[in-house]
């Protein structure tokens, strides 16, 4: 593929600051409101959440690779994304304390003009800490669960609660790394070997 620039569909700090990590130039274009699907499959809905903030971007940058990402924890087959407030990320909490939930994300890498589209999923298995109330109530207080799949920041202070992983650490933060190499690898882009995009 000819040299263009990376642009990530998503102003999330974590996914930023993941992609930064890799030395490589990128820029940031917000997909907006792109989270639109109503399936309760979890992988057709991470997968069709991943796609439209793609899509979303891709549709003002047709001549640059996108790649977006979204993340979600599922317990008993059950979507669990962000909580809206504090009371629902105690609940999250709740139902997820002393239990092994699944996170899966999706990303999605797109030229439209090409066009070229390729859509992964990662699923990494967590085991949180049992937690009193008292403990849920202290870590909601931090603010931390705001605007986090599940209600919680394994790279934060939420690392204390969690009690095992299993699979890609990278995907519970949001953006799976192994998997980012191995689908720009698939797009023409080796970050090991050429890193300069």
């Amino acid at each position: 593929m000819s040299r263009h620039l990376l642009v990530l569909a998503s102003t999330s700090p974590r996914r930023i600051g993941l992609l930064r990590q890799l030395g490589i130039e990128f820029e940031v274009v917000d997909p907006g409101d792109a989270e639109n699907s109503f399936s309760t499959d979890p992988e057709t809905h991470v997968r069709e959440h991943a796609l439209g903030k793609a899509e979303a971007v891709a549709s003002r940058r047709p001549n640059e690779l996108i790649v977006a990402a979204d993340t979600i924890v599922v317990l008993d087959g059950k979507i669990i994304e962000k909580p809206r407030g504090a009371d629902e990320a105690r609940e999250m909490l709740r139902m997820l304390s002393g239990r092994t939930h699944t996170v899966i994300s999706a990303i999605a890498i797109m030229r439209k003009h090409e066009p070229y589209s390729d859509v992964r999923i990662e699923e990494t298995r967590v085991t949180m800490k049992m937690l009193s109330p008292m403990e849920i109530d202290a870590y909601v207080a931090t603010g931390e669960p705001m605007d986090k799949a599940g209600a919680y920041a394994a790279q934060g202070l939420g690392a204390m609660i969690i009690e095992r992983v299993d699979g890609c650490f990278y995907n519970v933060v949001g953006l799976p790394m192994s998997l980012l190499f191995d689908m720009l690898k698939a797009a023409g882009i080796n970050l090991l070997t050429h890193p300069s995009i």
